[in-house]
């Protein structure tokens, strides 16, 4: 029978499935380590308050990444090279989605609407984040190796994303309501676009590496497609709603260390 949880168990199982997961993991961790560092250190005056918790965001996120390779260390394997179509954060950011890599790798100051940008971009993918983290932790919290990863990531992107929600509703009361919700849908709908091409990638490699028969593989396939057509109808709507999170200041104190793997 084909379920979520027989479908991730299989991925894990096998060692060069399991190698691709993880690399394609941790390279997207990595990536948003990095972009919330530059925007910590370009971040304009008007925001400096918030500072602390953009590099408590991205030292949550390199944590992440270095939990992912820590895994695949344990396995005696060695990080894979990430398909460019797989790629999740890198072609948000070729879809103009979120803050540009160029301009961060320039030492100007970011302006009020670029932080505005950066959290709108950051409320709708960690929402994604927030439900795929739930679902492994549905399956898997009790797996003798993954347990403990998928426990701490998940509680992590809980924290990211009521960060998001408290930090817009303060910018939207400073004035910037309308840019928000304007960037919020933008965001929305240009990401569950890369969602299902991202997914339709990962599962056309995975079934190659574990070689899933054809039937299955278009299974497979129609669901993400399915997912996407409800994503595009009212789904995306989720991704866009702002409330007062219950996790108040959830990255105002230190960064909790990554677990140790023998």
């Amino acid at each position: 029978m084909l379920s979520m949880k027989n479908l991730f168990q299989e991925i894990l199982d096998n060692d060069e499935s399991f190698r691709l997961f993880c690399s394609i993991a941790a390279s997207g961790e990595m990536q948003g380590g990095w972009e919330n560092g530059r925007i910590a250190a370009l971040a304009p005056e008007s925001q400096r308050a918030l500072v602390p918790k953009i590099v408590r965001h991205g030292a949550d996120e390199d944590k992440h990444g270095r939990i992912f390779h820590a895994l695949l260390k344990k396995r005696g394997l060695r990080p894979a090279e990430v398909p460019h179509e797989t790629d999740y954060t890198m072609l948000l950011e070729k879809h103009g989605i979120g803050v540009a890599h160029e301009q961060l790798r320039r030492d100007e100051p970011l302006s009020e609407l670029d932080i505005v940008t950066y959290l709108a971009h950051s409320r709708v993918t960690e929402q994604r984040a927030c439900e795929q983290m739930k679902t492994l932790h549905k399956h898997f919290a009790d797996h003798p190796d993954l347990g403990r990863a998928v426990k701490m990531i998940s509680n992590d992107e809980d924290n990211h994303l009521a960060y998001c929600h408290e930090e817009l509703l303060r910018l939207a009361r400073a004035g910037h309501g309308r840019t928000i919700q304007r960037i919020l849908r933008e965001c929305a709908l240009a990401e569950i676009r890369v969602y299902r091409d991202v997914s339709l990638a990962v599962m056309a490699h995975m079934g190659r590496i574990l070689g899933w028969p054809r039937a299955r593989a278009a299974m497979l396939a129609a669901g993400i497609h399915g997912v996407y057509a409800y994503e595009r109808l009212v789904g995306w709507r989720r991704m866009v709603s702002l409330e007062l999170p219950e996790r108040r200041d959830a990255l105002g104190g230190p960064a909790v260390p990554a677990p140790e793997y023998a």
